[in-house]
């Protein structure tokens, strides 16, 4: 088991390459992804690479950081708690890629994939973390 200083480590890159990867200058300016465009591209994109990369990418940026806040944190092993707390940090992404002249799309449904891809895998530490095997939904 990690220490609590080798999680806060852990965690305080994960978050640095976090932001190395959403805040980092792409442009000037930003652009606003509208959430029904880009469903629409998500759902007719499937079979493209570049759509399937986007998605992937969405949904795994905030995954490491969930898995590690969910083992310094017992608290976030609740799905209400752990779900909050990665909406907050993804809506605090995306409003740092409005305000700041980033060269960003600003993206509500980006944020929403960021959330859902942290849930899961919060949720797969948190069982693997009581030793319990993550279950299927219940029939």
């Amino acid at each position: 088991m990690w220490s609590r200083r080798q999680l806060d480590a852990a965690l305080g890159a994960t978050l640095g390459l976090v932001a190395a990867v959403t805040l980092l200058p792409t442009g000037r300016g930003w652009s606003w992804g509208a959430p029904l465009v880009e469903l629409r591209w998500y759902a007719t994109g499937l079979s493209s690479e570049a759509t399937m990369l986007q998605l992937a990418g969405n949904l795994a940026l905030l995954a490491p950081l969930a898995g590690l806040a969910v083992l310094r944190w017992s608290a976030l092993t609740r799905p209400g708690r752990l779900g909050a707390a990665a909406l907050a940090v993804a809506v605090g992404i995306e409003l740092l890629q409005w305000a700041l002249p980033l060269g960003r799309v600003v993206s509500p449904l980006d944020a929403v994939l960021n959330t859902v891809g942290a849930l899961a895998a919060g949720g797969i530490v948190a069982a693997l973390r009581q030793g319990a095997r993550p279950s299927v939904a219940a029939r």
